[in-house]
């Protein structure tokens, strides 16, 4: 079976303050379940009710399943602990039957523009952490993967070979920041396709990606410029991907994931044409693998 899933991203819905419009849970997940995807993550604190038990009856209403979803933490700094953010995760899963706990090493900073440089301390807090809560996640019954993310202490690919060496956690794949980042996520899948328990599908136009990566754009303003296009349609290779992976035994979902910012609420009840484009661009490159 093809695990297909969204995320509110792909609607606008993201955990920056002033990223742009932010939609309602009901017109998207509807959307959601309208563009046939069986499955969503949570989106950020604040999209559904904080409440497990009202989540998954949210979900339910729209015939949705819950995978889990992406948790921004502070990974690298020295004194702080942050076992206590993901046990408050990891509370709620199990009332939804969330299994996937997306970890993002977050610099500290507001958005996704810029970053700090890591020092040596940093990275061994940094790696020992991720460690620490792929087992405490584990525990849960719950696989952790880090996610590789433009403007976080893990971006780039010597960033990336560091915490494939360095730890045991598994990746999420999310193609388009891997891309930005510098990584081609083709390589890196035929490279290690062990290491990978998680997909985060979204192309990219790669001239922008390289705009953003020689500082002529900022993460954001590419994203509002139209960087990430739909699957098909942008620079990444999606059929060797899903090759890699299939050869592999890949049994994780394949979530669409296109960063989009809204300045209004979009006019018309149906999903956006972008991820009906993806959602039948991705099952095409699926059925044919």
């Amino acid at each position: 079976m093809n695990r297909i899933a969204g995320a509110p991203i792909s609607w606008g819905v993201c955990e920056v303050p002033g990223w742009g419009y932010q939609l309602p849970p009901g017109r998207v997940l509807a959307e959601m379940h309208d563009a046939g995807l069986a499955a969503t993550e949570l989106g950020p604190d604040g999209f559904l009710p904080a409440s497990a038990a009202e989540q998954r009856a949210v979900l339910a209403r729209h015939d949705l399943h819950a995978i889990g979803g992406f948790t921004p933490l502070l990974l690298h700094v020295p004194g702080h602990d942050p076992a206590p953010e993901v046990e408050a995760v990891l509370a709620g899963y199990g009332a939804t039957g969330s299994d996937v706990l997306v970890l993002s090493a977050v610099s500290g900073r507001d958005g996704y523009d810029t970053r700090p440089e890591l020092d040596e301390d940093g990275w061994r807090t940094l790696l020992g952490n991720l460690d620490r809560l792929a087992a405490l996640a584990d525990a849960h019954g719950v696989r952790a993967v880090l996610h590789p993310h433009v403007g976080t202490m893990v971006e780039n690919t010597a960033d990336v070979q560091r915490v494939l060496d360095g730890s045991s956690i598994a990746l999420c794949l999310d193609t388009g920041h891997l891309l930005i980042g510098g990584t081609d996520p083709a390589e890196l899948t035929r490279q290690a396709p062990e290491r990978i328990a998680h997909t985060h599908v979204k192309d990219v136009d790669l001239a922008m990606a390289r705009k953003v990566q020689a500082g002529r754009l900022t993460y954001t303003e590419a994203v509002r410029a139209g960087m990430y296009r739909p699957v098909g349609h942008g620079d990444v290779d999606f059929a060797a991907i899903v090759g890699h992976l299939r050869r592999r035994g890949y049994d994780g979902w394949y979530v669409l994931e296109q960063d989009t910012i809204l300045t209004e609420e979009p006019p018309g009840t149906g999903p956006p044409a972008d991820v009906l484009t993806s959602v039948a661009q991705l099952r095409s490159i699926l059925d044919a693998a």
